[in-house]
């Protein structure tokens, strides 16, 4: 193993920003972002990784390959919140079940910009119809967790209205701000975007590190309660994404054969959505508990992925 890539990766500003977010919390720090402040910068990284992508993509010829491309990040967003549903039912409730399915079948954009800086990293490029392949992903698991949800729920009281959340999770803020900027990003010519440069390109390293610090100290309040409810969520979160992201980087490569694109793929397939279907699942699920797949995916799943995770998906692209 490249022990190297492993301790560029853990000595990351941005990673440990978010180590010094939980290192805060456990010594009883007042250090917090203001909520309406870490809102802005969630939607400006949002933004800003929509519009570039979507400038990437104005770049790019249509192919067979971005079709099939397409086509398997939605496969991929629809078979994982399935397996994985069946595997939490054997220990959760069918609530609790359906609601971890869909965040693990999602995506995590912030997952996703931070695999970006680690492309960089590596002076590798990501290619624009990436961005809107993760836009895609989004919503699938959220309607197909919602429908196990329905199925195997026996409580008549209880049944969710498929219309409005299915109409939810393709309105939800994430996916149209970064469908929005990916069109505008698209349409934009090279002059009109080379005015924003600063503000989209310059700055982003800076807000995508004090957005983990606060993405730090919210892991680090909930972490707490967490582990009341035992070893198997901890257990779950910490091997399935490892396991679906280090399955797809070798799977994809039937896909495309670009280091680039695997990796995005592998990393989509290993993220955990905690900002759309924990929104998705307030209002549609209000019986998922948000203090077990809140944590599942931001606490753990998101440390394990952009530490240990990133390095081995890379180094199986690389070798297969």
């Amino acid at each position: 193993m490249n022990y190297n890539l492993l301790i560029e990766n853990l000595t990351n500003p941005a990673l440990l920003f978010f180590v010094l977010g939980i290192i805060a919390v456990y010594l009883k720090s007042d250090l917090e972002i203001p909520e309406n402040s870490s809102k802005f910068i969630s939607l400006y990284l949002l933004f800003a990784i929509g519009f570039k992508g979507g400038q990437e993509l104005s770049h790019e010829t249509f192919t067979i390959e971005i079709a099939w491309s397409m086509l398997f990040g939605i496969i991929i967003s629809l078979m994982i919140p399935i397996y994985t549903f069946f595997i939490l039912r054997r220990k959760l409730s069918v609530f609790d079940s359906g609601a971890i399915a869909a965040a693990y079948g999602s995506v995590s954009a912030v997952t996703f910009v931070t695999a970006v800086s680690f492309l960089e990293a590596q002076q590798l490029v990501l290619h624009g119809h990436m961005v809107a392949i993760m836009a895609l992903m989004e919503s699938p698991a959220i309607i197909i967790g919602l429908l196990l949800i329905s199925i195997f729920n026996k409580d008549e009281n209880e049944k969710i209205s498929k219309r409005n959340a299915i109409k939810h999770s393709f309105t939800n803020g994430s996916v149209l701000l970064i469908l929005g900027s990916l069109i505008i990003g698209f349409l934009a010519s090279a002059k009109q975007a080379e005015g924003i440069k600063p503000f989209t390109n310059d700055l982003f390293k800076g807000f995508l590190a004090i957005f983990l610090l606060d993405m730090g100290i919210t892991s680090g309040k909930k972490l707490k309660s967490f582990f009341s409810f035992g070893w198997f969520p901890m257990l779950f979160a910490i091997l399935i994404p490892l396991i679906n992201g280090s399955f797809i980087a070798m799977l994809s490569s039937f896909v495309t054969h670009d280091i680039t694109n695997r990796f995005i793929f592998a990393i989509l397939a290993a993220s955990a959505s905690y900002i759309a279907v924990p929104a998705a699942m307030k209002i549609s699920v209000p019986k998922a508990n948000p203090g077990l797949f809140l944590p599942m995916a931001l606490a753990i799943t998101f440390p394990i992925n952009i530490t240990i995770g990133m390095p081995i998906y890379f180094l199986i692209i690389q070798n297969s």
